[in-house]
């Protein structure tokens, strides 16, 4: 009999997890269409490809800061690979869906000396150039907005340097656990193969040396001494702690020193918080320096090949790699010939006729005469009823909802109209409830865009708290 371990599960969640991410958050037409605006120089056309939305004005950014610092940002903005991002976002469990309420810090630019024809400025904090995710309530199309942070912006997602309509962020402060400023492989496509390294590829797989990680937990263990080292050299200092959060309640502390090994307390495995009594709050490992890179986990356990990764994660993991076009869905290419159906002790064909699905074995009379039968109560045909179930309940129904539960509409779309025909008109059942809570979704985003930040229907939106003094009754009298 097999025992299997506490990491051995959490090893094959981890993996069933993310081959699923892979198959369907960044589909491969937006890696293709972002890449090819990205090389032409259109980084605009990149992040609408990718569906990053554009919060900030590079104008606005000259007057408030600058053209020097302007000029550094459009710089990374030309080489910001939006579609190697999304791939490399956080995300929540069980689908794989962008973590909302993040804002993340892609790159941190130090306030410039004023220039000629600046406005005078005062602040003496970065410039942060962040990706920002929506609420949970608005996560529909599983958009990211790109913006600035200077220190100054109210709470809105384009702050005083936006533009167009912006939203309300429960979080707009650039967080200290989710930060890519020190990770710029993992967005700017000029540093991708810095993936390899960074990552620890070259290195062996972890073998069974005992650390203070619980069991079940799949951290980079390994990489921690030379990330916690990134984290210590951007905050300019010499050593300390840093504090690696596994969940809510476990916390590790690295005490670094620039010069020897890192030293991991395994007493602090399980408590809570952090060391108060130092007089400076310690340092957060990033959390993308704190567990395995899902990619390498998956190309080890084998899992995955290196053609259905992003092309700059595969040229980075798998240098000899050949890379080739994008394929199209395996269920739009499975609906591409005609379907065999049991019918009245017969095998006939449906498949798609002038863009809509129909019998191929099977008279327009003799279609007709059925359809009216099955209008007055009658049971229809075996051929007219796969075509019924294929418009309600699809085979694909499964993977037409994962993509669009990740936003991708249009691939989604795709998978329908090879398995309906383009001019099919949906019946009621679970596809077009799935298509419809999608809109519904999208429609939510775009009120969280225009401002309009309330809860949907369903939710019931917090009362405001009143003070301890002003009771609805008085204490009863003892």
């Amino acid at each position: 009999m097999t025992t299997h371990t506490a990491y051995e599960d959490s090893r094959a969640s981890f993996l069933s997890f993310w081959l699923r991410v892979r198959e369907f958050a960044v589909p491969p037409s937006m890696i293709e269409t972002a890449t090819a605006r990205r090389l032409s120089g259109d980084w605009a056309g990149a992040c609408a490809a990718a569906r990053v939305d554009v919060d900030l004005d590079l104008r606005s950014v000259t007057r408030a800061h600058g053209r020097d610092l302007t000029d550094r940002l459009r710089r990374d903005l030309r080489h910001l690979a939006p579609d190697l991002l999304r791939w490399h976002m956080p995300r929540v469990a069980p689908h794989g869906l962008l973590r909302p309420g993040l804002t993340i810090s892609l790159a941190r630019y130090a306030p410039a000396e004023p220039t000629a024809g600046a406005e005078p400025t005062a602040r003496a904090s970065p410039v942060h150039l962040v990706a920002r995710t929506p609420p949970a309530w608005a996560e529909g199309g599983q958009r990211i907005s790109l913006a600035l942070w200077d220190g100054s912006s109210d709470g809105y997602s384009g702050g005083s340097l936006g533009q167009g309509p912006v939203g309300r962020h429960p979080h707009p402060r650039p967080g200290r656990r989710f930060r890519l400023d020190l990770h710029r492989h993992l967005w700017d496509a000029r540093r991708a193969d810095e993936l390899r390294l960074r990552s620890g590829a070259d290195a062996p797989p972890a073998g069974g040396a005992e650390t203070p990680v619980p069991e079940g937990y799949l951290c980079a263990v390994d990489r921690w001494p030379a990330e916690a080292r990134h984290v210590l050299r951007a905050e300019g200092r010499s050593g300390g702690p840093v504090t690696v959060r596994l969940d809510s309640r476990r916390r590790l502390t690295l005490d670094v020193d620039m010069d020897v090994d890192v030293d991991v307390d395994p007493d602090l495995a399980t408590k809570a918080g952090r060391d108060t009594a130092s007089a400076a709050a310690p340092l957060v490992l990033p959390d993308a320096a704190t567990w395995m890179l899902p990619d390498l986990e998956l190309l080890r356990a084998g899992a995955i090949e290196a053609g259905r990764l992003h092309p700059l994660v595969a040229s980075a993991l798998v240098p000899d790699h050949m890379p080739t076009g994008p394929t199209g869905p395996a269920e739009e290419q499975a609906a591409s010939g005609p379907r065999v159906v049991e019918c009245r002790g017969d095998r006939h064909r449906i498949a798609l006729v002038d863009g809509v699905l129909a019998p191929l074995d099977h008279g327009p009379e003799e279609v007709a005469r059925e359809e009216l039968l099955v209008a007055l109560g009658g049971t229809p045909l075996p051929c007219l009823r796969a075509i019924d179930e294929a418009h309600r309940r699809p085979d694909c129904l499964a993977g037409v909802s994962e993509r669009l539960q990740h936003g991708d509409v249009a691939g989604a779309l795709a998978v329908v109209e090879g398995l309906l025909g383009p001019g099919a008109t949906l019946r009621g059942g679970p596809l077009r409830d799935a298509l419809e809570a999608a809109a519904r979704r999208r429609i939510a985003y775009g009120m969280f865009r225009s401002g309009l930040d309330v809860p949907p229907p369903h939710r019931v939106a917090p009362a405001p708290r009143r003070p301890r003094d002003a009771r609805t009754r008085p204490r009863l009298a003892h």
